[in-house]
């Protein structure tokens, strides 16, 4: 049976960093935010329907500003439940096609940062979250894409809180400490 880890955890907990460790020991790591990426590129009926229903979101060649559209969803719960309704049943489909062209590796990396509230557990033999207090959540969001401290805290709140992923889930990475210590731990998994 193929070993499916759903590498989950809080926005700015270090997934990515996890991920490409991960990947640099040779698993094939599937990520749903690349996913979502491409159902919201130029010309594509996912963001047709954005645009359709924000149109103020709309760049050139009808792309979305995505930036914009962050705001309206994460200040908005019902805009978020819209978009997550749209986006969610297509990015489970591009995992399940993609599992299949996988199918005949021993170990496969689900990322999925909404895995518990899109509800994808299926998906996986085992979860793993990558874990970091609050604080540093925070910090590490507001440096990394410059946003105020209300936002950055408005985007983490939008998500189920790291306490509740946490009894959910069968490793916990921890990752309050160095890249050093995050990658002994990767080892010894």
């Amino acid at each position: 049976m193929q070993r499916r880890i759903g590498l989950t955890g809080g926005i700015a907990s270090g997934k990515s960093s996890v991920g490409k460790l991960l990947e640099a020991r040779g698993w094939p790591v599937l990520d749903a935010d690349h996913f979502a990426r491409e159902l919201l590129g130029p010309g594509t009926e996912t963001t047709e329907a954005v645009l359709l229903r924000h149109p103020g979101v709309r760049r050139e060649e009808n792309r979305i500003n995505r930036e914009a559209l962050g705001q309206i969803v994460f200040a908005d719960a019902s805009e978020r439940e819209w978009l997550n309704g749209l986006i969610h049943p297509q990015v489970r489909r591009c995992f399940e096609q993609s599992l299949s062209e996988y199918a005949n590796h021993s170990t496969i990396v689900l990322m999925i940062p909404l895995l518990f509230e899109a509800r994808f557990t299926d998906l996986c033999s085992e979860i793993w979250l990558v874990d970091c207090d609050e604080k540093q959540q925070l910090e590490r969001l507001v440096l990394r894409n410059a946003l105020s401290k209300e936002t950055a805290q408005a985007r983490i709140s939008a998500q189920w809180p790291m306490n509740r992923k946490r009894k959910l889930a069968d490793v916990l990475i921890d990752n309050r400490k160095t890249k050093r210590d995050l990658r002994d731990q990767l080892l010894s998994l």
